[in-house]
């Protein structure tokens, strides 16, 4: 499947099979390795001048608009599958691969009917691909609320002992609590361990000798009990920071582990149920987009070839897919067959904010032209 396409009209001097039959000769002679299609438009209503130019001035900037939306989903449903860990899907129009649907464009009559002004058609694509792009925003919005609220959880559970929550780190049984005694938390260096254990019992009285246990160890730190009199509990921390040892707050509540347990399982399905939720809209709004897409992509080559050919609408639509490399060999081609004696005045970057700027055509061909990036 190629990424980058060129969706161009020729004027048609005779008929538009015999010039599309010679398209066809040409590039097989000399590009035989660039794709070719019909890219098949309908008779539109073409409106006044008046209205054909006002409409050029904005068709442009909302492609621009239509085309980023599309990237959008389409980088967010990357991102999901890539999070999920499942193997990237063939994105679809109808049930139909984007690059078959764009090479087998048929315009769809019941949802663009022919005979609306094209401002209409062009004003209800803005309009459906806007709405899109805020329901994405929202949607987005919501799934990655989740997420943060699941990281700062597992930053908590999964940072340093200095920070994290020791609530999974300490079990019922490592913790004295009666009328006299209290069990305190030490988080030590690990190159202070040595220091910790020869000191504790000391850094201040009724401190239970043997008392203190290791919990857990991380990469920079051990987490220690000591067991002593409530009424030194003070004396103790502030004994212990001067001696460079960090004492935690910490209860234990039963209760408060088991809503936090509960409310981690809420927020993981909470998680998984977006994401699942969020990737199948992207999946079907992509689609919805990129049909839009495509039907700007017609009205914009009726109007650009209405203002560069004139009237009445005789021209050949088509899409091509050249490699890199095909390209130089391409444009001559069209060039050839485009019909027009003065081509360098297209060429003549002095000129271009003449005529070839009417038809909203920045490279200035003696011919529509312009390039669709499907990814």
């Amino acid at each position: 499947m190629a990424s980058r396409y060129w969706v161009v009209s020729l004027p048609v001097q005779n008929s538009a099979s015999t010039l599309w039959n010679q398209l066809q000769e040409q590039i097989s002679k000399h590009s035989f390795d660039t794709p070719l299609y019909r890219f098949n438009i309908p008779s539109l209503r073409v409106g006044t001048l008046d209205s054909l130019l006002a409409l050029s001035d904005d068709l442009l900037k909302s492609n621009s608009f239509v085309e980023g939306v599309s990237h959008k989903i389409r980088r967010q449903i990357e991102d999901l599958e890539k999070l999920s860990g499942t193997e990237s899907s063939s994105l679809t129009v109808d049930g139909v691969p984007v690059d078959s649907y764009l090479t087998r464009f048929v315009w769809d009559e019941a949802k663009y009917p022919t005979m609306s002004p094209l401002r209409e058609i062009v004003d209800g694509i803005h309009t459906l691909v806007a709405k899109i792009e805020d329901d994405l925003k929202v949607r987005v919005a919501e799934y990655n609320n989740v997420r943060s609220q699941l990281n700062a959880i597992n930053r908590k559970q999964s940072g340093s002992l200095a920070v994290r929550d020791l609530s999974n780190l300490v079990k019922p049984e490592d913790i004295i609590t009666s009328e006299h005694l209290v069990t305190l938390l030490a988080v030590v260096s690990k190159y202070s361990q040595k220091d910790w254990l020869a000191s504790y019992e000391t850094l201040t009285s009724y401190v239970v000798p043997r008392s203190t246990k290791q919990l857990y160890e991380d990469n920079e730190y051990a987490l220690y009990t000591v067991t002593l009199f409530g009424r030194v509990a003070d004396n103790f921390r502030i004994a212990a920071r001067e001696k460079g040892f960090q004492i935690r707050d910490f209860e234990y509540s039963p209760e408060a582990q088991e809503s936090r347990k509960q409310e981690l399982e809420r927020l993981v399905n909470d998680q998984e149920s977006l994401k699942t939720s969020l990737l199948n809209w992207c999946y079907t709004s992509y689609g919805e987009v990129f049909s839009s897409w495509m039907h700007f992509c017609a009205v914009r080559v009726f109007a650009e070839s209405i203002l560069r050919y004139g009237l009445p609408p005789n021209f050949l639509a088509c899409v091509l897919a050249p490699s890199v490399k095909s390209e130089k060999k391409v444009r001559p081609i069209l060039e050839g067959l485009s019909g027009s004696a003065n081509s360098t005045y297209w060429k003549n970057e002095d000129e271009v904010g003449g005529m070839a700027a009417l038809g909203g055509d920045a490279d200035g061909h003696p011919y529509v032209s312009f390039t669709i990036n499907l990814a």
